[in-house]
C-alpha cells in the first residue's frame, strides 16, 4: 500500500514547512515538494497541518480499579485514540501484589493482542519486588519493557515502601531503564482520609481536600532524593500542582535527570468542578484530584519552559451512571479517574497553540515528540521523517468543534459524560494515518480491530 500526501505542511518538533510526503510499506520513504509519484491513493492536504500522530503515554485500559474494571478496553479506547489523533499510547499492565511481574505482563498482552486500533506499548506497574524478584526486571526490559511505574499511595494495594522503591530504582538504573513515579503521601493522605470520614465528610469535593497539594510536593521531592542515590532517571507522572513543580525546577537545576507530565485536567479543570451538585462532582474523581485554578498558569510556564516535557491523559475511564455512583454514599468509594484520550490533541492545540501559549513546534513535542523519546519509540515514532513510521495527522486548523457526549465527532470513548462537556476547540483532525493506513477519516472510523501492533521500546537514551 502506498499514499502520497500532497501539500500538506509538514510540522515537527523542530521543523516547519511545505512539502508531500510518500508512504510506503508503513513507512515515511520520501518528503518533498511537488512529488510525482504514482500511489495507491492520494491525499490533498492543502491548507491543513501534518503532525506526527499523537503519542499519550499514559493510558490504563481494561484496568481493574475499586471493584469494577475502566469502561474502555483496548478495543473502544485505542479507536478513540485514534479519533482524536493519537496513533500511540503506552498503557500499564500491572503486577498484583504477591505475583510475578511476568504474570501481570502476560495478562496485559491477552488483554490487548489483536484488539488495538493503534500501536501500544507497556509500562509495568510493580508492586512486590521481594526476594528474586527483581531478577524479572531485566526480562521485562528484554521483552521491551523499559519504564517500571511505582506508586507511593494506595497502601494495602499499589503502595510500595522507601526501602523497596529504592531497591527497585538501583535495579533500574543498572539496566538503564526509567521510572515512572505515582507521587502522593500515600500514608498521611490516608489518616487525612480517615479524620475527614468519622467527621462524616463523605462528599466528592472531600476526595480534593484530603489530597493537599503538600503531600504530592513532599512525594515528589522524596522521589527525587531516592532516585538520585539510585542514580536513575525519573518521571514524574500526572503533575497536579505548582508545589510540585517547584520540587521538579530545583531538581532540574541541579541537572538531575528528572522529567514530567501533565494532563489535559490539570490545565482545563480546576477544583470547582466538585462543587457541583447532584453528586456531578463524582465524575472528576481521579487521583491527584483537580487542584485550584491558578495552578494552571504554573503548569503551563512548565510547559513553556521544559520543565514539564510531555502531556499525557491518563484516561481511566468509569461512567457515571453504574460505576462512578459506587461512591454515592462515601467518596473513597468513586473509582478513581476520567475519561480523555481522545481530547488531548485538540484540547492542547486551543489552549496551547490558539491561545498563544506555546508554538506549533512546541505543541508536537509535548504531545508527541518528547514521550517517543523518553520512552525508546524515537524516531520510528514522534516525528514525520525518512524511515519514521507514517503515523500522521492531517489536522484542519480552522474546523471548530464544540466537545460532548452528544457530538458525534468528538466522542468515541466508552463513558456516559465527557470531561471536557462544552468546551469550543478550533483546530481538529481530518485524517488519521497509522503505519500508513487512513484509519479516521471526517469523523468516521475506516480502520478495524487488530490494526496495531506492539511495540517493543527500546532503553532510555537521555532528553534535555
Amino acid at each position: 500500500m502506498s499514499v502520497l500526501i500532497k501539500n500538506g505542511r509538514i510540522i515537527t518538533a523542530t521543523d516547519d514547512y511545505q512539502g508531500d510526503v510518500y508512504i510506503e510499506n508503513e513507512t515515511v520513504t520520501q518528503i518533498g515538494k511537488n512529488l510525482d509519484r504514482e500511489a495507491d491513493e492520494i491525499i490533498d492536504a492543502s491548507g491543513k497541518y501534518l503532525f506526527p500522530g499523537g503519542v499519550d503515554p499514559h493510558t490504563h485500559l481494561d484496568m481493574p480499579f475499586g471493584g469494577t474494571v475502566t469502561a474502555d478496553n483496548f478495543e473502544t479506547g485505542t479507536r478513540a485514540a485514534a479519533h482524536g489523533g493519537t496513533t500511540t499510547i503506552i498503557d500499564f499492565a500491572i503486577q498484583t501484589m504477591g505475583h510475578s511481574a511476568l504474570e501481570g505482563l502476560d495478562t496485559w498482552h491477552q488483554k490487548a493482542d489483536g484488539q488495538t486500533a493503534i500501536d501500544y506499548g507497556f509500562h509495568m506497574i510493580l508492586t512486590d519486588m521481594e526476594g528474586d524478584r527483581l531478577s524479572e526486571m531485566k526480562t521485562l526490559v528484554e521483552q521491551g519493557i523499559t519504564s517500571y511505574k511505582l506508586f507511593m499511595a494506595y497502601p494495602g494495594v499499589l503502595y510500595m515502601d522507601d526501602g523497596m522503591i529504592y531497591r527497585t530504582m538501583q535495579r533500574a538504573g543498572e539496566l538503564g531503564a526509567m521510572i515512572c513515579m505515582h507521587a502522593e503521601n500515600g500514608i498521611v493522605i490516608d489518616e487525612i482520609i480517615r479524620k475527614a470520614v468519622s467527621e462524616g465528610k463523605t462528599e466528592p469535593k472531600w476526595h480534593s481536600l484530603t489530597r493537599p497539594t503538600r503531600m504530592e510536593a513532599e512525594a515528589v521531592h522524596r522521589t527525587i532524593s531516592i532516585a538520585g542515590e539510585a542514580e536513575v532517571p525519573v518521571y514524574i507522572v500526572h503533575l497536579s500542582s505548582s508545589d510540585a513543580l517547584d520540587e521538579i525546577v530545583i531538581a532540574r537545576n541541579e541537572g538531575l535527570p528528572v522529567y514530567a507530565e501533565t494532563c489535559p485536567q490539570y490545565l482545563f479543570l480546576d477544583y470547582s468542578y466538585y462543587e457541583k451538585d447532584n453528586f456531578e462532582g463524582a465524575k472528576y474523581v481521579m487521583s491527584p484530584p483537580l487542584r485550584e485554578k491558578w495552578n494552571q498558569d504554573e503548569l503551563w510556564y512548565g510547559l513553556q519552559t521544559n520543565n514539564v516535557q510531555a502531556v499525557s491523559t491518563d484516561h481511566c475511564s468509569f461512567r457515571f451512571q453504574d460505576q462512578k455512583t459506587l461512591g454515592k454514599d462515601l467518596f473513597t468509594k468513586i473509582p478513581n479517574g476520567a475519561p480523555g484520550v481522545e481530547n488531548r490533541m485538540s484540547l492542547m492545540f486551543q489552549g496551547g497553540v490558539v491561545e498563544g501559549r506555546i508554538s506549533l513546534n512546541r505543541f508536537v513535542e509535548i504531545t508527541s515528540t518528547s514521550a517517543a523519546k523518553l520512552f525508546g519509540l524515537f524516531p520510528k515514532k514522534g516525528t514525520i521523517a525518512i524511515g519514521s513510521d507514517a503515523d500522521i495527522v492531517i489536522f484542519d486548523p480552522n474546523r471548530e468543534e464544540t466537545i460532548s457526549v452528544n457530538n458525534p465527532c468528538t466522542h468515541h470513548m466508552n463513558v456516559d459524560y465527557s470531561a471536557y462537556e462544552g468546551f469550543s476547540v478550533k483546530g481538529y483532525p481530518e485524517t488519521v494515518l497509522s503505519r500508513g493506513k487512513v484509519i479516521i477519516k471526517n469523523c468516521e472510523y475506516v480502520g478495524k480491530k487488530g490494526d496495531g501492533q506492539f511495540l517493543k521500546r527500546d532503553l532510555y537514551s537521555g532528553i534535555e
